[in-house]
């Protein structure tokens, strides 16, 4: 069933692009999304997805024992990258800038 949208589905442009139906993979997505050929909110979710589950794969795979400390901290740091884009997706996360840096 298709949903209403008060903008585009992908970038939030403001307007009316018409309802997003997810078994259409362009439909509420303004024109400027369309042109530049972007994939859909519902592609990028399933890429994150993927990505995720190889991140997690690897981390698995590793032997602690047996891991030198450089590569705990790349699969550190991939689960890191892909549980942080898993929970954006969930709740989009905004990040404040400090003046003081």
């Amino acid at each position: 069933m298709p949903v209403p949208s008060p903008g585009c589905a992908l970038c939030a442009t403001p307007g009316d692009f018409g309802p997003h139906n997810p078994t259409e993979p362009h439909s509420g997505l303004c024109p400027a999304c369309v042109t530049a050929g972007k994939p859909t909110r519902d592609g990028l979710e399933q890429a994150v997805v993927i990505v995720a589950g190889q991140s997690l794969a690897a981390a698995e795979a590793l032997s602690l024992a047996e891991a030198a400390p450089e590569e705990l901290a790349y699969h550190l740091g991939a689960v890191k990258r892909s549980l942080r884009c898993l929970l954006q997706l969930l709740a989009p996360v905004t990040v404040e800038e400090n003046a003081d840096g």
